[in-house]
């Protein structure tokens, strides 16, 4: 008998994304509860730094993340990079550290609250770039881009809105927090991704 293959843990999250997201939708108690707040994170609702992560403000910011998930997940979490228990300790801490980060930065502002995958969506995103740097990533879904250029222009971008102040009403603190938890993550658990990085780069750049 052949073992049939299990569920890609990657659709697991995004159903459950989906599920959590749409009954925020239609309750503003579960929103109320789920989504990270500064004040009620400092008055112990640590649970929000988890939570928040699977709630989305509307269904075109569900649809992103989940969309972009769907596309880099299975890669991520296939035995050639991390496998699925790697993929799933590289989600969650990128989720952690995200909205951790998001709260540190923003603890001047006890009203502060976000929302979104996305600091989780960037950590799986900034991975798959280590092992597969000229994967084509589509911008806004039409223009390609080599995904180590995506990853260094993407955490050069977070930190020049986070600086500036700019580009308000996006959770760039999470996005940047995310990233930067991803690429440590594959460092401590796949050390050889950064040989294998340059022997790619080099190849490439040698037109091989």
């Amino acid at each position: 008998m052949t073992r049939q293959k299990s569920l890609p843990a990657t659709y697991v999250i995004i159903a459950v994304n989906v599920i959590i997201s749409l009954a925020g939708f239609a309750s503003p108690y579960v929103f109320g509860m789920g989504l990270l707040h500064v004040g009620a994170v400092m008055d112990g609702q640590i649970w929000r730094l988890l939570t928040s992560g699977f709630l989305h403000l509307n269904f075109t910011h569900l649809l992103f993340n989940m969309f972009t998930l769907f596309f880099f997940g299975p890669a991520l979490e296939s035995d050639r990079f991390l496998g699925r228990r790697g993929f799933l300790i590289l989600y969650f801490v990128s989720l952690l550290v995200g909205s951790g980060y998001a709260v540190w930065a923003n603890l001047g502002d006890v009203n502060y609250a976000a929302v979104g995958a996305s600091g989780a969506v960037s950590g799986v995103m900034i991975g798959v770039s280590l092992f597969a740097p000229f994967m084509m990533i589509l911008i806004f879904g039409i223009i390609p881009i080599p995904a180590i250029l995506y990853a260094v222009g993407f955490i050069g971008f977070s930190t020049f809105a986070i600086r500036s102040g700019s580009f308000g009403g996006v959770g760039h603190e999470a996005h940047l927090a995310g990233a930067l938890a991803g690429l440590v993550v594959v460092a401590v658990m796949r050390p050889d991704v950064f040989f294998e990085l340059w022997r790619q780069v080099k190849a490439r750049f040698a037109g091989r």
